[in-house]
């Protein structure tokens, strides 16, 4: 071996140092497992940086006063076998190989029910969106020929999932009832298990409605945007006018009376829309929501709708800020119902790498209602070539050579990013909105997401060393819903 090879370098896109001494951490890029490293760790791989390696004997005597040779050594082969340490000449991050995208375990099915809305919310992203009577309604053998695609394309899943969105919703319920009646007599024959889920804005939720969702387990999340001065901003009918009151009424009603499953809501911050902490505060501790998740608009600023630079800047502040109540939340074995931050310690816990930023195109597809099969719902109605139909099958080919490019970080920032399995790129709407590519990397807020992910991880050690059983009780019953 060469002298340079016999020179190791700390390569910081396998592993990232979150914390000092003595609560620091490693988070190891390629697997997103977390290690606890110690001031011989750290020492270590501050003694071999990037383009000035040491050789063993030189790392060795180099911490000879502040270590045991045998501990450095030791220290040094297990970074060396993660690969965060490399030969010196051979740095190369850990990326996935190049694949051909041959399987689609198809497990979740969006239906777009009906493209027309009653509300006209200001930020609203839906290409084809129109009022309720001016809209495109699913029917029932566009609809029933997407759950039989549903359940050939998973041949191999024993758990489908079938979700109900628009527009809104709730403009066409009796396709909704015909659907859910038609795939719990496949699921029943095929010894299947199905979940149904459904966003609505809750203006048409009814008691009787609310009680036959409850019937049918149906995991329910309703769209409304805090307080009422914030709530009515964005969020007005088509003739105008804020629709706080009805909302709220209506998700009164709604809590009252559901019991299957814990019912979130769903905030999306827009421009001049900031105040998370109060927003929070009304919807969880006011309201009773289960759990709140934020969605902050940042797709193409020269529409007037997505938050400032600034503006999201204070908006991650205030992340971190109720992150940290998260946490004194779990270190007291209560789960604060901030659903962005309990997603990060989601994929935390369960150590998950993703090769894509989600399972559009792979794992789900949106059916739109003349039976197209777009990469998720967000696209229906949108430019983007369809990838088959419902009628004639998933153009398997096409679909394969877009999640292919997803892949390929070659070239791009990502091959690098020490985020880069949590992140990977980014949202596809986002960058098909903002810069008309679906492959696009959001590069414009990476650095947020990054201390993001830093502060999530400093997060997650905390409750790991104070209250490990936090996880086994808030975070296992999640993923088994889903």
């Amino acid at each position: 071996m060469s002298a340079v090879a016999d020179r190791l370098e700390y390569n910081a896109a396998n592993g990232h140092v979150v914390g000092r001494d003595p609560d620091a951490y490693l988070l190891h890029v390629p697997t997103t497992a977390l290690f606890g490293i110690d001031a011989a760790g750290l020492a270590v791989l501050e003694a071999c940086p990037k383009g000035a390696g040491r050789s063993l004997e030189e790392l060795v005597a180099a911490l000879a006063g502040r270590f045991a040779p045998e501990r450095v050594r030791a220290v040094a082969a297990e970074l060396a076998r993660l690969e965060v340490l490399q030969p010196s000449g051979s740095l190369r991050p850990i990326n996935p190989a190049a694949v051909k995208v041959r399987e689609y375990p198809l497990s979740t099915l969006v239906l777009n029910v009906n493209t027309g809305c009653n509300l006209a919310c200001s930020y609203c992203y839906k290409e084809d969106l129109a009022t309720p009577a001016k809209g495109r309604r699913m029917d029932f053998p566009t609809a029933a020929r997407s759950v039989d695609l549903l359940f050939r394309e998973a041949a191999a899943r024993e758990r489908l999932s079938i979700v109900f969105f628009g527009g809104e919703p709730l403009t066409n319920v009796p396709l909704i009832r015909d659907v859910v009646g038609y795939a719990e007599a496949l699921a029943a024959r095929d010894g299947r298990r199905l979940d149904f889920s459904l966003t609505t804005n809750a203006t048409l939720l009814t008691p009787a409605l609310v009680d036959w969702f409850d019937a049918h387990r149906f995991g329910l999340s309703v769209s409304m945007d805090g307080p009422q001065a914030i709530h009515d901003r964005h969020r007005r009918s088509v003739g105008g006018k804020g629709t706080y009151a009805t909302v709220a009424r209506k998700v009164e009603m709604l809590l009252a009376r559901y019991r299957s499953r814990p019912v979130g809501a769903r905030v999306t911050l827009g421009r001049g829309n900031t105040e998370v902490e109060a927003i929070h505060a009304h919807l969880r501790d006011g309201l009773g929501f289960h759990e709140v998740g934020y969605a902050p608009v940042t797709s193409a600023a020269e529409d007037g709708h997505a938050l400032t630079p600034e503006e999201l800047a204070t908006v991650h502040g205030a992340f971190e800020r109720l992150g940290l109540a998260y946490r004194d939340a779990a270190l007291a074995g209560r789960n604060s119902g901030f659903a962005n931050m309990h997603q990060l310690m989601t994929d935390l816990y369960e150590g998950r790498r993703k090769s894509v930023p989600c399972g559009a195109g792979i794992g789900l597809l949106a059916v739109d209602g003349d039976g197209g099969l777009n990469l998720c719902h967000r696209f229906t109605g949108s430019e983007l070539p369809t990838f088959g139909t419902v009628a004639d099958g998933i153009d398997k080919e096409r679909l394969g050579a877009f999640v292919e490019r997803a892949i390929d970080r070659e070239g791009t920032h990502c091959a690098r990013c020490r985020i880069r399995n949590l992140c990977a790129g980014g949202c596809y709407h986002e960058a098909y909105a903002r810069f008309g590519d679906p492959h696009h990397r959001t590069y414009h807020y990476c650095d947020l997401l990054r201390r993001w992910v830093d502060f999530g991880v400093g997060v997650y050690a905390e409750i790991q060393r104070a209250n490990p059983g936090f996880f086994a009780r808030h975070l296992e019953p999640r993923s088994a819903h889903g």
